[in-house]
């Protein structure tokens, strides 16, 4: 059947490849001061996943377009406000792009997460995009450093070497993480289990925050973080780049290299990684065995040709990280930080196969992302032999034909669907083998008149998981389960554009998220958690009502943001202990753990997000986010469990022109946290508030016409002791030993790192 399927599915797009035409786009970059050429000035269009750069003129050549379409192009360069006009390849004509000297950051970006390519001005969605340069710095990992750059965005940790994204107070498979196109599939489910993603593999990360599940589905209701790769340079070049870190805290050190190029069209890349660290330390001492270490290897072939491109992704990740559960506050720290792991520990690889199309029709577009992925997650907790083996192989579909623009309407229909097949490889087992089906269909448009724009659209999904019964020593260990789910969703969103200092944007809609098969099926320890799990085969889908606001702003010396949201959850499903419950592991000589059985309530949830920038002088950056999310658990009228607590991060920055140096910078910035007493007090504990010092230096020299960035940067670097209200390791975890410990979040951390990127012919 899948041989049939992606036969048909060929024989459909391979009439795109033959009757194919083909225009060429050109134009200048000037000064709008001037009028002098601007050099170097990159140029992009994203849909089409190709760049280019203006020459000695100032002038950029396209060749090899759609004879027809309209397609968003992206004028960008150092100093400058960023460009963007949307270009009808029909009726072709040299464009100049006149670019205004500004001293604020770009702030007008292309989205490619969303369903209809705009400028976030004119596009609904929240949206927040961090760049390749921002995602560097003394971080820990990539949602490390959302969390602590985007507003509404938190994580998960069990020390540095787990991240989980939480977006508005809801994390798990309530968040989807996209990378090469395709939704990351592996174990979401787990409060141990982080993302299998290469921190350096970005050029950029787009954060979606609210419902996404008009594109992406069930699992969608919280967000999207999008990772987009880097584009190949124009035909006849190579681009690279070369990096590297190294942080004192857990002598984490990290190199990536990169190349990437194009031939006629012909388009390639590949790219290596690895990190390696030691115990993390607090103010207190070392956390034993809670080092990790990842390698990544991908490659990309493609083609980009006046039909569009397609692309090939290859990719290999593994990771492995410590484990450390202490009996007695004796044992919660060491003096000792060797990078060799001890048991327990997790052996994690992720390999992903990505096939991603855009081909060209008439003035329409078909998106079309095939994916394989096999996830195998190893628990080993003796000895190399693992105790508990998780492989999950998914397949997955994802097309979206854009209809031509009409009248001002901007028409998208999709659809996509996933096979997901899941085998315990081990003796001990958490949930049973089982097969997940989900298909689902929607449509969408938006429509834009003067300076305001309108959008809707609406989803069926259909959702079908199966568990295998299993039976040890003549019991029943799973009962196994059969579960279909359907639903409707819809969005509805609005834009209004004032002026081009002050915009608006609204969204409103209805989204659900089907149980998934840990929750349906569970019946086990759960080590990384200390707990024993049983799922609920009669779990409903939860059903997310929500609604939320923004204003923008922004002129020559502020800019900034203002937003509110509200998300009501009906059929929220969570884990909990009550009637502290608790069974005795015999056969496995585990001793007692609680037990949490899954269940549901209603959730609200509701918050704000803002961000003002000052800029006095140009050299001069004072930056401040504010994020706050307050949730409630409705039927028991108490507080939901592991919600972030209120954030305030103020940076001054400073940019001096000093000769000889390009880009200098430097900036002392507080991060301030709120105590969090809105706790779940059947297995949670409050924390107190605390503020983090951090500062940082970087700047660009010339190495002949190469150029090198520098940057260190430093965290905490008054050694504060704190504990982060969403850390896993902080007070109020009780395991089978019935210890209440708490283990300090990392303390200093300076961080020393360059960055070289290049181009050849």
């Amino acid at each position: 059947m899948k041989l049939k399927f992606l036969g048909g599915l060929l024989l459909l797009i391979l009439p795109v490849y033959i009757y194919a035409s083909i225009a060429a786009f050109t134009g200048k970059v000037t000064d709008a001061k001037t009028n002098d050429p601007i050099i170097g000035a990159t140029v992009t269009i994203s849909q089409l996943k190709i760049s280019t750069s203006t020459d000695a003129n100032g002038a950029f050549t396209f060749d090899r377009l759609p004879a027809r379409g309209r397609y968003v192009v992206e004028v960008r360069y150092l100093g400058y406000q960023t460009l963007v006009k949307t270009v009808d390849l029909s009726s072709p004509t040299a464009l100049s792009f006149a670019l205004t000297p500004s001293i604020i950051e770009a702030r007008e970006v292309v989205v490619t997460g969303t369903l209809v390519t705009a400028t976030s001005k004119y596009n609904s969605t929240s949206a927040s995009v961090v760049s390749k340069e921002d995602l560097q710095g003394a971080y820990t990992n990539l949602i490390d450093a959302l969390a602590k750059q985007v507003p509404g965005v938190s994580q998960i940790t069990t020390g540095p070497g787990i991240s989980k994204p939480v977006i508005r107070g809801l994390g798990y498979n309530r968040v989807v993480t996209l990378s090469d196109g395709v939704k990351q599939q592996g174990q979401q489910w787990g409060d141990e289990h982080g993302i299998e993603i290469d921190q350096y593999q970005a050029d950029r990360v787009e954060v979606l925050r609210g419902a996404a599940s008009l594109q992406y589905g069930s699992d969608a209701i919280g967000g999207v973080i999008n990772l987009v790769e880097p584009l190949a340079p124009a035909p006849g070049n190579v681009r690279g780049e070369i990096l590297s870190n190294y942080s004192t805290n857990n002598g984490l050190s990290g190199s990536s290299v990169m190349l990437t190029g194009n031939q006629n069209g012909f388009v390639w890349r590949g790219r290596g990684s690895y990190q390696n660290a030691y115990s993390y330390k607090t103010a207190e001492g070392y956390f034993p065995n809670s080092g990790y270490n990842n390698t990544n290897v991908s490659a990309m072939l493609g083609l980009n040709k006046s039909w569009g491109y397609s692309h090939l992704n290859l990719s290999y990740y593994k990771n492995n990280v410590g484990f450390f559960d202490p009996e007695s506050e004796d044992e919660l720290y060491t003096t000792e930080h060797s990078r060799s792991l001890a048991f327990p520990r997790q052996d994690i690889r992720h390999y992903k196969a990505a096939l991603n199309n855009n081909f060209a029709i008439g003035e329409g577009s078909l998106k079309v992302d095939l994916g394989y992925q096999k996830n195998q997650r190893r628990e080993l907790e003796e000895s190399a032999d693992p105790a508990l083996f998780f492989d999950l192989n998914t397949y997955s579909l994802d097309a979206k034909y854009s209809l031509p623009h009409k009248n001002g309407w901007e028409p998208v229909v999709g659809l996509s669907g996933s096979i997901g097949h899941s085998v315990n490889k081990a003796k001990e087992k958490l949930v049973p083998d089982y097969n997940a089906y989900a298909t689902g269909v929607f449509g969408f448009a938006k429509k834009t008149f003067g300076a305001s724009s309108f959008s809707a659209g609406v989803r069926y999904d259909y959702i079908q998981s199966k568990g295998k019964q299993l039976f040890e020593d003549d019991e029943e260990r799973f009962t196994g389960f059969n579960n279909t789910f359907n639903s409707i969703s819809g969005a509805l969103g609005y834009t209004h554009v004032f002026n081009e200092n002050l915009n608006f944007k609204a969204n409103a809609g209805s989204a659900f998220r089907a149980p998934n098969p840990a929750e349906l099926g569970s019946n086990g320890v759960h080590e990384g958690t200390f707990r024993y799990e049983i799922g609920n085969g009669n779990l409903r889908p939860e059903r997310s009502y929500q609604a939320d606001a923004t204003l923008e702003f922004g002129s020559g010396v502020v800019t900034g943001s203002l937003g509110v949201y509200e998300n009501y959850v009906h059929n929220f499903i969570y884990a909990s202990n009550t009637n502290n419950e608790s069974i005795e592991i015999l056969d496995e000589d585990l001793g007692d753990y609680p037990v949490y059985r899954y269940g549901q309530v209603n959730a609200n949830l509701y918050g704000a997000e803002a961000s003002l920038t000052l800029h006095p002088v140009s050299f001069i950056h004072f930056e401040n986010t504010f994020n706050y999310t307050h949730a409630q658990n409705t039927t028991l009228n108490r507080p939901l469990a592991f919600i972030p607590a209120g954030t305030l991060r103020n940076t001054l920055r400073f940019e001096p022109k000093v000769k000889g140096l390009n880009s200098l910078y430097f900036y002392v910035g507080v991060d301030n946290a709120f105590k969090q007493t809105r706790i779940d007090p059947t297995f949670e504990t409050p924390t107190a508030s605390y503020t983090l010092l951090n500062a940082g230096i970087g700047t660009t020299i010339k190495l002949g016409k190469q150029e090198l960035k520098l940057y260190v940067s430093g965290a905490n670097l008054t050694n504060k002791r704190y504990y982060d209200a969403l850390s896993r390791l902080k007070p109020g975890r009780l395991d089978q030993t019935n210890t209440n410990l708490g283990v300090y979040n990392p303390g200093r951390n300076i961080t020393f790192g360059f960055f070289m990127p290049f181009s050849l012919k």
